[in-house]
């Protein structure tokens, strides 16, 4: 069965600007994606009603994250932008702990999360466009709006299902209050 795998759905304003950087630097031939921030690289299929069951309560209590992407990363063969989200870092500890037998030994790293924009590209072609985009790079904020859960279809990617986070206006009661 094919694993699953968990990003973060961005808002649509940050997703444009990462997405189009993709698609320009992105070797095409490689390219299966859009722009996302994984979160988990392969959790078992056969757990998919458990997992989704976690993913509800867990968006529940989780409030739209506030993203920071600061700079450019190089990736070696590849180049990213650097995220900066404290929230969102443990989020992804909160459930690698509720999943932590389900983890391979990638998903049990530590978690630097990122968009890569290019990769599997020539040397060459990686430090050059490091390079340029450290130079004009800006930094800029964005939103997590909630989780997406993919299938893996050995090279691209199938939706299984989204999962929104409350939103912060959803925390304010209809008198105003809090």
């Amino acid at each position: 069965m094919s694993p699953l795998i968990l990003t973060l759905e961005l808002d649509p304003m940050t997703f444009a600007v990462l997405d189009q950087l993709r698609q320009q630097h992105f070797p095409p031939e490689r390219n299966f994606l859009s722009a996302h921030v994984t979160l988990f690289h392969a959790l078992p299929s056969e757990e998919e009603t458990s997992i989704q069951q976690t993913l509800e309560q867990v968006c529940l209590e989780t409030s739209t994250l506030v993203l920071e992407f600061p700079k450019v990363r190089s990736l070696g063969r590849g180049v990213a932008i650097e995220m900066d989200a404290p929230a969102l870092v443990q989020l992804r500890n909160r459930l690698a702990t509720c999943w932590i037998e389900w983890l391979t030994p990638q998903d049990r790293q530590a978690y630097r999360p990122h968009v890569t924009i290019q990769n599997k590209a020539s040397s060459e072609a990686a430090q050059q466009l490091y390079r340029d985009l450290d130079q004009q790079w800006q930094p800029m904020k964005g939103q997590g709006e909630g989780l997406l859960l993919w299938t893996y279809q050995g090279g691209p990617w199938t939706l299984v299902r989204g999962f929104q986070f409350k939103s912060a206006s959803s925390l304010v009661s209809t008198d105003g209050t809090a």
